[in-house]
């Protein structure tokens, strides 16, 4: 069946704006869900109804007849979650309210935005989408992904949800100006301030946001040949923290001053995405590096924001 029309919930974050962007643009009937207004675009935000997901009544004022949900809500910062774990179960519940609405409505393509957190931490630097392991789960952020992923393999099962499940890796470039390391590490060399880095030596895959909505956009596409299987949207290669913000201080002359503390609990301290399995099944390969990345980034936050 030809995916014509898709729900996307979070449609008012950094993913959901520049996705729903990509597929206006492609001419897909899109229709967007979010608790608040999207202050980045003005079509998106057209499209978008702000509902409370955590209400699985609200999803009745969405629709009914969609081809696909891609359900990208989630509260998204680990540490955030290390502090506050009602907002993983937050996740949860939004998740189940998904599938639910799903399940009642008959609609059987499913994208779920899951994260590298599921990985954990061990002696291995590079993992493939079948080295996830739940004893491995650092934080309540991690425990809703990885625990996300089980409910949509249980609805698969149970009642014929079909899904994709995507894993991200520390997305960035626009549409975020949140506490995550570079809309961060951008304003602190904008205002000349100390930057903290937690954790000397952690190092970890970073993909530029056109990279990954690429990977999504194929995933709809080819929908039906990947259906049932999980992938890695990322890079597929590291680099320091500390790396990143010396090459953001480069780029904007700043000379910032570095602080650097101990990794903090819940958080990831290594990894880089094997994504040979979505170069093969999706034709999907970053192709933007982390100076060019980081590059476009500064202009986008220097036009926008700063």
């Amino acid at each position: 069946m030809t995916v014509k029309k898709i729900l996307v919930t979070g449609s008012s974050g950094t993913v959901g704006t520049r996705l729903c962007e990509k597929l206006l643009e492609k001419e897909y009937e899109v229709h967007g869900a979010d608790i608040v207004h999207n202050k980045w675009s003005k079509k998106v935000d057209n499209i978008t109804k702000i509902v409370n997901l955590l209400d699985g009544k609200s999803f009745g004022k969405l629709g009914k007849d969609f081809d696909m949900v891609i359900h990208l809500a989630a509260n998204a910062r680990v540490y955030n979650l290390v502090k506050d774990p009602s907002k993983a179960f937050d996740n949860f519940q939004t998740l189940f309210n998904a599938l639910e609405f799903c399940r009642k409505n008959n609609i059987k393509k499913f994208i779920f935005s899951s994260s590298r957190e599921v990985y954990g931490n061990s002696e291995k630097m590079k993992y493939r989408e079948d080295e996830a392991d739940v004893r491995r789960c650092e934080s309540p952020y991690t425990a809703s992904k990885i625990g996300g992923e089980a409910l949509i393999y249980a609805y698969e099962k149970c009642y014929g949800i079909e899904p994709v499940i995507v894993r991200f890796s520390n997305v960035y470039g626009m549409y975020d100006e949140s506490d995550r390391v570079v809309p961060l590490f951008i304003r602190m060399a904008m205002e000349e301030k100390t930057i903290t880095i937690f954790g000397k030596e952690k190092e970890l895959d970073f993909t530029y946001i056109d990279d990954a909505i690429d990977g999504v956009l194929r995933c709809i596409e080819r929908f039906d040949s990947l259906k049932g299987d999980v992938y890695n949207i990322a890079s597929g290669k590291a680099i320091t923290i500390e790396k990143v913000a010396e090459i953001i201080m480069k780029k904007m002359k700043k000379n910032n001053s570095i602080i650097m503390k101990d990794n903090r609990t819940g958080e990831v301290e290594k990894f880089v995405a094997d994504t040979t399995k979505a170069e093969k099944a999706l034709g999907h390969k970053a192709v933007t590096g982390i100076e060019e990345g980081l590059e476009k980034s500064i202009q986008w936050y220097s036009k926008v924001l700063y």
